[in-house]
């Protein structure tokens, strides 16, 4: 029996990654740099560690990632404030549905506290939740499970009690180590077969995530 949702943030709930990615695109074009979709598409999901990494690996190690990454955040703070927090179809009717039949909910992301108390508030969803667990609240981030046990742990329901919503890799693959059910709602890249074949279901939209719920 389904207790309760565990929401990603970034991709799943908000749009932000094709907004990240121009951001990305604006500030290293003011440093006469490019980056492509496909390197943007390997920093999906990744803990913050693993982002410094793939910069390095491909831009040197003498690449001021902290900096970019916050004048990118500044960039799309400008552009959520400017033109509003863009939701994924199918958000808000699936986060009242959740409210509405007693669905436990909380909010597992790699982002920090800070930008995820932002966004929430900005977005003004931060009602429909129970709890957050953030990026900066746990010690290993995703693909590592903790991020997921530890929001079983805030909820008070055990792993087979929860279902995760994820649209990365990462996410996936750490949904699955905690022995999550997990449902796969891609956004700018499809899970290659290895990780296809660990999700519980993949679907187009946070609408089919409800129609599911539904027949429960």
């Amino acid at each position: 029996m389904i207790k309760a949702v565990i929401f990603d943030m970034d991709g799943l709930m908000i749009d932000s990654e094709r907004v990240t990615f121009e951001g990305y695109q604006h500030i290293m074009g003011q440093m006469g740099l490019t980056i492509t979709s496909d390197f943007y598409k390997t920093l999906l999901g990744k803990p913050l560690k693993g982002i410094f990494q793939r910069f390095y690996d491909v831009y040197g190690n003498d690449f001021p990632i902290e900096s970019v990454i916050k004048d990118v955040h500044a960039y799309m703070a400008d552009r959520f404030e400017t033109e509003g927090v863009p939701l994924k179809e199918g958000l808000v009717p699936l986060l009242k549905y959740c409210r509405e039949n007693g669905y436990r909910t909380i909010v597992a992301t790699s982002s920090n506290r800070n930008r995820v108390d932002t966004i929430l508030s900005s977005a003004d969803i931060e009602q429909y939740f129970d709890d957050s667990i953030c990026g900066d609240e746990v010690t290993k981030g995703k693909p590592d499970p903790e991020v997921f046990l530890k929001s079983c742990e805030k909820l008070g329901v055990s792993t087979d009690e929860a279902v995760v919503l994820e649209d990365s890799e990462a996410g996936i693959q750490a949904s699955y180590a905690a022995g999550i059910r997990v449902i796969c709602v891609p956004d700018m890249k499809q899970p290659e077969a290895e990780y296809a074949q660990k999700a519980f279901m993949i679907v187009s939209d946070l609408n089919q995530v409800k129609d599911w719920l539904e027949t429960r």
